[in-house]
């Protein structure tokens, strides 16, 4: 039989890469891995705002964020409001308050929208590799380290892991679209 490592790899590559791209995707609700891609300059390098602060959720659209150092709430009030997020910033001199407005009817729709893009970019890495692999597969048995009998059982098995990748990729995205719409 073919070793099938190196798409499973992939498989599961595509699948943490969709589910780390939607905890992105705000919802009603604010959580603190909302800020995961902010950076924020610090004694001379830039580093993610979770290792130079503590990040808490105050209440449903409220993160309040607690610099370690106080000297650093000015650059994490720049970072957030470069970071464009659409977000209401109050800053006092213990930290940072960040208010998550209400998610309008034509914002959820173009959530759903990127959530959509970014479902069929997993599924298109599921593509190219599934293409690797048939690829991988024919020039083995050309090599005869594979019969024909063997090449289209491999065949079936990669489209069979394929097609529960891709159902497992649409069950994350029917997940994260019910918690934007509701």
């Amino acid at each position: 039989m073919y070793d099938f490592k190196t798409i499973e790899q992939k498989i599961v590559e595509a699948k943490e890469w969709l589910q780390k791209e939607y905890q992105g995707l705000r919802t009603g609700r604010a959580t603190p891995t909302l800020l995961d891609s902010v950076h924020i300059e610090s004694y001379g390098s830039r580093v993610p705002l979770n290792q130079a602060a503590n990040i808490g959720v105050e209440d449903a659209r409220t993160l309040r964020i607690i610099p370690w150092d106080v000297s650093q709430i000015k650059e994490i009030e720049k970072a957030i409001t470069n970071a464009n997020f659409g977000v209401g910033i109050v800053t006092d001199e213990k930290g940072v308050r960040i208010s998550f407005p209400e998610l309008t009817s034509e914002r959820r729709v173009s959530l759903i929208k990127i959530g959509k893009d970014k479902l069929e970019d997993a599924r298109q890495s599921l593509r190219v590799a599934r293409e690797d692999t048939w690829n991988d597969i024919q020039s083995k048995e050309k090599d005869g380290e594979l019969s024909e009998d063997d090449k289209f059982r491999n065949k079936e098995e990669l489209q069979k892991r394929i097609d529960d990748a891709n159902a497992s990729l649409e069950t994350l995205f029917k997940k994260k679209e019910t918690e934007i719409q509701q």
